[in-house]
């Protein structure tokens, strides 16, 4: 009879052991990080097509997104994309010659260094202001932001669907898990 109870007992601990367990992973997963794949080749050389990253979801709910940042967001057509975070509120954004200016001020692209040395015609990044973008813009609104694939000739970001909402974004990524030989921190 002990040995039963004993038995009863034993099995009640794993239940709660694993109930606890499954709250913890949801919690974790709907609320602080979750798992996303590159779908695509608009952040070529950066990320590839099936690259699974980890997506920070508290990040922004604390802070705002920094210049540059990797970020996950809610795209118009109701797909989540992975672009870089060109251009903050307040910020006039050009690119002229390849060169990106904000607020008239040149900005390097250290991230986009390997595709410009392959380009042998042209330039990676074609010319335009945040006006030739959104008229109506003389610059980038409060709560949004300007972003951009870094492999720009094949990339669909904020030159056609607009600024973001940072209520549409769900975190920040820099975290390649897989493949595991591709694992790696980005910038």
């Amino acid at each position: 009879m002990e040995n039963t109870k004993k038995e009863k007992n034993e099995l009640w601990e794993w239940i709660k052991a694993l109930v606890i367990a499954f709250a913890i992973a949801v919690i974790i997963r709907y609320f602080l990080f979750t798992p996303i794949v590159v779908d695509g080749d608009s952040m070529m050389p950066t990320l590839e097509d099936g690259d699974r990253m980890i997506v920070n979801k508290i990040g922004y709910k604390i802070g705002e997104p920094d210049r540059f940042d990797i970020v996950v967001f809610h795209a118009p057509e109701g797909k989540d994309y992975i672009k870089r975070v060109i251009g903050l509120p307040g910020d006039t954004i050009e690119y002229k010659d390849d060169q990106l200016y904000i607020n008239g001020k040149a900005y390097e692209e250290p991230y986009l260094d390997e595709y410009k040395s392959q380009i042998t015609e042209g330039t990676l990044t074609q010319d335009f202001t945040l006006q030739d973008v959104e008229p109506t813009l003389e610059e980038i609104p409060e709560g949004y932001v300007f972003v951009m694939g870094d492999n720009r000739r094949y990339s669909k970001d904020s030159r056609h669907i607009g600024v973001v909402n940072e209520k549409e974004i769900i975190g920040n990524t820099s975290i390649v898990f897989w493949p595991l030989s591709e694992m790696q921190i980005v910038e």
